[in-house]
């Protein structure tokens, strides 16, 4: 049998293959050449989440010959895997009643996600009115709630049963069902007005005898969220208390939807992207099918404000031109003690930004964690201060010239480990998103406290 990592053409049979370079040149190669069908066999094998994929990696003319050539359909899963930024640019280039099928087949959460990041307000009521009338309502009602809540992020499809149920009756309801959702986990115990008492999960009631009630069978693990609780609390407590699924009422406590472990870890998988690229200093909607001037305009900003913290920096310098005209050799040594300070002030940055970000970090242990980062930069600094004195000696011949060095490195690194964590920590404080601003921030004190030390030592010790 033929490899699919290495071979572009499909597989016999149903079975997905995985997207490689290899297949992706082959469907460049076949959009270039507008051949359907070798494109419809290089396409079929593919899961959705790779076609989306696909669609992001080529640039805007080949999407669109791809479209038009594909037999294929782009269906609600390929269109929930798209980049926001190219869902309304895909969605223009399809035909209508196309779109109508593709949304029809998404849960209610997932037509809530599309329909929201619409800029087309024409487009998005085209999505709405696709719609069977109970799914329009609720996805409706879902974008009246609070953007980045529970109630946008909740799916309107949940298996319900009453509390006083036994396990035999459940198993005949859910046989007999004919709208239950594709995948579900637990079956939701609720009171005769709705509210949700308990859940149950599938293997418990399988594995049951039929007379056992399921108030007997119901998970330690049931909780609830508000619909305007936001969707970071609710990621948080997945990942925290290891939730599957939780239910999501209203504020009098009504049962409206229901939460999954897949909207989860997209939640906490989005956090952790935007904190990487808010260290930084991206913005976290940008993406690499973006067009040249849109991520100009997105990163402009934070360069101008690293511009303006650089000549903080220099005019620190300025201070001390005097001694760096009788002492060249401070020049060629400055960038080595700014730079040491700026990466050990990163270290303990990113460590305190996730810290932050999956509530490890809090009052209770930040003096500690503060004490813990300044001592591990003063002896981190302590040893490549003596390797630096070293350095100062050999190459200009200069005790004192070492002993400067050495003395700016411990200093810097002790001031980067207490800056990597208290700047964060203070921005969170002051309301600020810490992983947004903390990189500039900490950046300019490592490089105005290495060059004032540094400097000013010297000025005192080699004048």
């Amino acid at each position: 049998m033929t490899d699919a990592q290495t071979d572009p053409t499909p597989r016999e049979e149903d079975e997905e293959v995985e997207l490689d370079e290899a297949r992706l040149s082959a469907i460049r190669d076949a959009i270039s050449e507008r051949d359907g069908t070798a494109l419809d066999d290089l396409l079929e094998p593919l899961h959705g989440a790779d076609i989306a994929d696909v669609l992001e990696q080529i640039d805007g003319q080949e999407r669109m010959t791809l479209i038009s050539l594909w037999h294929g359909q782009i269906d609600g899963e390929i269109l929930s895997e798209l980049d926001e930024s190219l869902r309304q640019e895909v969605l223009q280039a399809l035909p209508a009643e196309d779109v109508a099928e593709a949304v029809r087949e998404l849960d209610t959460d997932d037509v809530v996600d599309l329909v929201e990041n619409l800029e087309d307000a024409d487009q998005a009521s085209a999505i709405l009115g696709a719609l069977e009338d109970s799914d329009r309502v609720a996805v409706e009602r879902a974008l009246t709630y609070p953007e980045y809540s529970a109630g946008r992020l909740m799916q309107r499809e949940v298996v319900v049963a009453p509390s006083f149920w036994n396990v035999g009756q459940t198993i005949d309801f859910l046989r007999t069902s004919e709208d239950l959702p594709q995948q579900f986990y637990h079956v939701v115990l609720v009171d005769p007005r709705m509210r949700p008492v308990g859940h149950v999960t599938l293997g418990k009631i399988l594995s049951s005898p039929r007379d056992t009630a399921l108030s007997e069978i119901e998970e330690d693990s049931f909780r609830t969220f508000v619909v305007t609780d936001s969707e970071t609390e609710v990621a948080y407590a997945f990942n925290q208390y290891h939730l599957i699924s939780a239910a999501v009422v209203d504020a009098n406590d009504r049962l409206m939807g229901m939460i999954t472990i897949d909207d989860a870890i997209r939640i906490l998988d989005e956090e952790a992207e935007e904190d990487i690229l808010r260290l930084a200093g991206v913005d976290p909607e940008e993406a690499i099918s973006n067009r040249t001037r849109d991520v100009v305009r997105r990163r402009f900003p934070w360069l101008a404000v690293n511009l303006v913290t650089a000549i903080v920096a220099s005019l620190v310098i300025a201070q001390f031109d005097a001694v760096i005209e009788q002492i060249v050799a401070l020049a060629v040594l400055m960038p080595i003690v700014a730079s040491m300070g700026g990466n050990a002030g990163t270290q303990s940055l990113t460590v305190a930004v996730r810290a932050l970000a999956t509530r490890d970090l809090t009052g209770a242990n930040v003096w500690r964690v503060i004490r813990r980062e300044i001592m591990a930069g003063a002896i981190n600094g302590a040893a490549f201060a003596v390797l630096m004195g070293v350095v100062g000696i050999v190459w200009f011949g200069s005790p004192m010239l070492g002993v400067v060095i050495a003395s700016a490195m411990v200093i810097n690194l002790s001031v980067a480990g207490l800056a990597g964590v208290a700047v964060p920590v203070a921005l969170e404080k002051l309301g600020f998103d810490p992983a947004l601003a903390s990189g500039t921030f900490v950046t300019t004190v490592t490089d105005v406290v290495g060059f004032f030390a540094f400097l000013g030592l010297a000025t005192i010790w080699l004048l």
